[in-house]
């Protein structure tokens, strides 16, 4: 996997995402990484499965990239989210955020998140100890200016 955005089924490697940018003129990069928990809601989670609209998500990441580029014209971002099965530890996401300075970084990865969980068409299966529930998923309309601006205002707080 390159830089930019994937929808995958192979297991995520940040470092490598980071390696995949453009280094040119950049003095931060700023990484977040999603994992599998061992418990949400009081339940002992056994597993997660993501499934995707593959061609939606990946519009909906290269939008976010498109929304990045707009609000922080330096930074570069790359955003892999992986579908399928995933066990406890594992990473669900992955995404770099590379600018010539550490507070546009930090900003532009955490708005990257905020909006994945708004408009990418992914869903996670959450198997745990005496059952299974379908949770989260994107909910926004990507025009919806009200989510994209809490968006902005949990990155940038």
């Amino acid at each position: 996997m390159g830089a930019g955005t994937a929808i995958t089924t192979t297991p995520l490697d940040a470092d490598a995402l980071v390696r995949a940018l453009d280094a040119t003129g950049i003095g931060a990069v700023a990484t977040f990484v999603g994992l599998v928990r061992d418990n949400n809601l009081g339940r002992k989670v056994l597993h997660l499965e993501y499934e995707a609209y593959e061609p939606l998500a990946l519009r909906g990441l290269e939008l976010i990239i498109a929304e990045v580029s707009e609000k922080w014209p330096a930074v570069r971002l790359a955003i892999h989210h992986r579908i399928g099965r995933m066990e406890i530890g594992e990473a669900s996401v992955a995404i770099a955020a590379a600018s010539p300075h550490r507070a546009d970084a930090f900003a532009a990865a955490r708005y990257a998140i905020e909006r994945i969980k708004q408009i990418v068409p992914i869903w996670k299966h959450e198997y745990f100890e005496g059952g299974d529930v379908w949770i989260e998923g994107a909910t926004a309309d990507p025009d919806n200016v009200e989510a994209r601006e809490k968006a902005m205002k949990a990155a940038c707080t």
